[in-house]
């Protein structure tokens, strides 16, 4: 998962400013570190109360292996809590007819794969705190574009692989401004590219604030 499928090429993208900052970035790097840890910390007994219900839900692996595209093209290999039967991906082919997403990503809304606990914790994105294993190995940030699926990367067009020009993250505009009301993946990579061309340290806190208030209030699917 360590080779890049094909380098991004972002000569039409525009950056904020303060990506060439030498602090900014670094700062940014900082929070994820502090956060990412200090969360995995103090949210150890959810994730042990999430582990045991996933496994009371329906049988199979804890975790899934989330095989995403990450920045500049490159794979990676990040988790999720399980939220869907063991075979969903084997189940995939059979609901394509039902995808709600124009472009090479699926989404449906009343997914017959997804288990009772998953259910519940996509309602409250609880299945993306694995992924706070990724941020702290330096793979993701808390704020960034969405990573898409290795599957999904390989149809994108030179447009959408543009959203990969930095670091994929847990949140973002698309967490806060699109979420479920998207499905056309055009406008979500056009959320990505807006957060690219507007990144500032504040636009970061204003995405995590607003974050908050989306997984409390229990709007995922």
């Amino acid at each position: 998962m360590s080779s890049i499928l094909q380098a991004v090429d972002d000569s039409a993208v525009v950056f904020s400013p303060y990506w060439k900052s030498a602090f900014r970035p670094a700062v940014k790097r900082g929070i994820d570190l502090v956060c990412a840890g200090s969360l995995l910390i103090v949210l150890s007994p959810l994730l042990v109360a999430l582990a045991i219900a996933i496994k009371a839900s329906s049988p199979g692996e804890l975790f899934y292996r989330w095989r995403v595209v990450g920045q500049g093209g490159r794979p990676l290999l990040s988790y999720k809590f399980r939220s869907m039967v063991s075979n969903a991906d084997e189940l995939k082919g059979q609901l394509e007819a039902a995808n709600e997403m124009r472009g090479p990503v699926f989404k449906m809304t009343h997914d017959p794969r997804v288990t009772a606990a998953g259910k519940w914790m996509r309602r409250y994105s609880l299945d993306e705190l694995p992924q706070l294993y990724s941020v702290l190995k330096g793979e993701m940030s808390l704020v960034g574009p969405r990573p898409p699926l290795l599957s999904e990367y390989q149809h994108f067009t030179g447009y959408q692989k543009q959203k990969l020009s930095v670091k994929p993250g847990m949140t973002g505009l698309w967490q806060i401004q699109g979420r479920n009301r998207i499905n056309d993946l055009d406008d979500w990579v056009r959320l990505d590219l807006e957060y690219i061309r507007r990144w500032s340290l504040w636009l970061d806190t204003k995405i995590l604030l607003r974050t908050l208030g989306v997984v409390f209030t229990g709007s995922g699917k």
